[in-house]
């Protein structure tokens, strides 16, 4: 009766050797095989009724373009739509200061070139000294390492007038405009303006802008100026009257920078 018993517990465990001999244990590597994964899985394949797949043409493979021809910037993107620069947005954007409102300049519209921005800038001018190149409508603030921050200004008349070595006797914040005698002769609808009348009051819309430096030499006003001024499209041009203008936002920018008593070369 034990004998019994005890081979009726082992039947169990002989069924369940004979099952794991059944199965395999070493891995189906054939799976991965593409033909065989195509054959077994091709009853699911779309096959439209009347049309041999193997006698429809392939679409040619299309070469990947290299480069595109759209739209670029000194970023180097090219998204096909025309970008905006992050940082002229910042420099141009509207600001506002003692009560006056300064609208924002459309740069995109204005020669990149005569936008705000550092350059090399070869010069025997010691740092500090800002020179007036009125052949190429330029203003830098000269930096040490060769260097310097270059704006575009616009000229008038007057900025062709004189020539030479000065300094920033004094300069202003948000200036008075009290054109001279002879200005009124040549424009008199200016006279209630004028400089015996007191002047334009300081504001966006004053001729002299946001900020005005004035230039000396040995001590004498040379009645020429730095300044700033609402006429945005007359920066890198040649205008009918004024001295060297400059984009409201960049007169500010350089009014920080600069103290009394800078050196300025005009040439």
């Amino acid at each position: 009766m034990a004998v019994l018993l005890s081979v009726s517990r082992r039947l169990p465990a002989v069924a369940a050797l004979a099952v794991l001999s059944a199965c395999s244990i070493v891995p189906d590597t054939g799976a991965t095989d593409p033909d065989r994964f195509a054959q077994e899985t091709s009853p699911i394949f779309y096959r439209p009724e009347g049309i041999d797949p193997q006698k429809v043409q392939r679409l040619p493979v299309q070469p990947v373009p290299q480069s595109r021809d759209l739209f670029r910037t000194q970023f180097h993107q090219t998204y096909g739509l025309p970008t905006f620069n992050p940082v002229h947005q910042a420099m141009y954007a509207q600001t506002s200061e003692d009560d006056f409102t300064l609208p924002a300049i459309p740069y995109k519209r204005i020669d990149p070139r005569f936008l705000r921005q550092e350059v090399d800038y070869r010069t025997n001018e010691r740092p500090g000294t800002i020179v007036v190149d009125t052949r190429n409508h330029y203003l830098y603030f000269i930096e040490p390492g060769g260097r310097a921050m270059r704006y575009g200004v616009g000229l008038g008349a007057a900025g062709y007038a004189w020539h030479g070595r000065g300094v920033i006797q004094w300069k202003q914040k948000w200036p008075r405009w009290t054109p001279p005698a002879e200005m009124v002769a040549r424009e008199p609808q200016i006279r209630p303006i004028s400089a015996e009348r007191g002047g334009m009051n300081p504001g966006p819309t004053n001729p002299l802008g946001a900020r005005a430096l004035y230039i000396f030499k040995d001590g004498k006003d040379t009645l020429y100026r730095v300044h700033g001024t609402p006429d945005w499209q007359s920066i890198g041009k040649a205008a009918s009257s004024g001295c060297v203008r400059m984009l409201n936002q960049d007169v500010i920018d350089l009014y920080n920078r600069v103290p009394e008593k800078t050196e300025i070369v005009v040439l």
